[in-house]
């Protein structure tokens, strides 16, 4: 790969991952100062992004891979995307924004795995290319964070009050038609499916990954994946929110801290992995998510803001040991047949229906226990503890080529 295709590739990793940053992290406190939104409503929009996690798979299975290039879908996805973020920038009311995110989420899910597949398509060894153009997404995600907080200071609290954090869906359309139109400058990435080959439903989704499910200790793996989303929804949708509500300064660019700390524990997983295993590996990844709720419900603004900031920071363990982890565990279950199947079964159950119950339960708790943050927190950190004890007993250490290679 030429210097010329790296650099258009890191380019547009980098729009993405900005792009998704400018609002999503946002989103809570926007609706609820801005356009008063309950709980529910607000785990409503986030919701959207779960929809979009179910939907993208017949997206890309059934258009991308089959009639048109990769990076031509991308850039029409996003110039539409740029014109939805438009309109939610102008919306004053939750019944008017909530078709438009919606939307959103079902065109912008699906570009995720395009940019994948257009990075994938130029690449001869991915296995040693790859990471070097995705870690400008992450960079991305910590340039929107930061522009938030430090560049434009729409995450103030006085600026918050005012409707300024609007200001980050007119950000977000800037960057996706900017990505839309680069788009089309990006290397041809033909449709890799036969046209007039049958697709089944099944394929698409992953589900003929189902039969690993008959070996106990993935089903137990798989299991917790999904309750252990319960908590993650908690993070996405109510971190922002709270840190703005106790007075926090920056909590946006403050939140990129967790971007740094995933890099950098990605970077230790394969050594953890390899020395502790599987079972050790992702039992850390659990417990951090019941640690870093502890902080959060104990910790403040004022004396207790190094409990926020070590909360955060755990972010690069709760998902690199948990969420990484699980990904090459499933790898190694899945054998070379049904590696792509197992890895959009694992997505539908996370991103897709963990996250969907997660959003849900995050919202009625954020309904219930409107204003006492410390509950709100140490309700998911409750659910991550069972999970943890749950896989303790029921979860068997077991060696797998993988990790052994790692």
């Amino acid at each position: 790969m030429n210097l010329g295709t790296k650099a258009k590739l890191s380019f547009m990793m980098f729009l993405e991952f900005f792009t998704w940053g400018a609002w999503f992290v946002t989103l809570g406190t926007f609706l609820g100062s801005n356009l008063q939104a309950s709980g529910t409503q607000i785990a409503a929009a986030f919701s959207t992004q779960s929809f979009g996690a179910i939907i993208a798979p017949f997206i890309i299975g059934l258009i991308a891979d089959r009639y048109f290039n990769a990076e031509r879908i991308l850039g029409v996805l996003h110039l539409l995307g740029a014109a939805l973020m438009y309109l939610m920038y102008q919306s004053t009311d939750f019944s008017g924004f909530y078709p438009y995110v919606f939307a959103y989420m079902v065109l912008f899910m699906p570009t995720l795995a395009l940019v994948n597949s257009v990075s994938f398509n130029q690449m001869r060894n991915p296995e040693k290319e790859f990471s070097a153009i995705r870690i400008w997404g992450t960079i991305g995600w910590i340039a929107a964070g930061l522009s938030i907080s430090y560049l434009f200071t729409w995450d103030a609290s006085e600026n918050i009050a005012s409707g300024m954090l609007k200001n980050t869906f007119m950000m977000a359309a800037i960057s996706s038609l900017i990505l839309g139109v680069f788009s089309f400058t990006l290397p041809a990435t033909p449709p890799k499916a036969v046209k007039g080959e049958k697709v089944s439903i099944s394929a698409l989704l992953g589900l003929d990954a189902l039969k690993l499910l008959k070996d106990r200790n993935y089903l137990i793996f798989f299991l917790s994946s999904i309750l252990i989303c319960i908590p993650l929804a908690f993070y996405y949708q109510i971190a922002n929110p709270f840190l703005a509500d106790i007075g926090v300064a920056d909590p946006t660019g403050k939140m990129t801290i967790g971007q740094v700390s995933e890099v950098l524990f990605l970077l230790l997983l394969p050594i953890f992995f390899t020395r502790f295993g599987f079972k050790k590996t992702i039992l850390v990844g659990m417990i951090a998510w019941a640690l870093r709720y502890v902080l959060f419900a104990y910790g403040n603004a004022d004396s207790g803001l190094w409990m926020l900031i070590v909360g955060i920071a755990l972010h690069g363990i709760c998902y690199d040991f948990f969420f990484v982890s699980g990904q090459i565990y499933t790898d190694a279950k899945a054998g070379p047949k049904f590696k792509s199947a197992a890895q959009g079964l694992i997505t539908l159950a996370t991103y897709g229906v963990g996250m969907l119950i997660g959003f849900a339960v995050a919202g009625k708790v954020q309904d219930a226990y409107a204003g006492d943050w410390q509950m709100i927190w140490l309700i998911p950190a409750g659910i991550a503890a069972v999970v943890v004890v749950l896989f303790i007993i029921f979860f068997r250490e077991e060696k797998t080529k993988s990790a052994t290679e790692l």
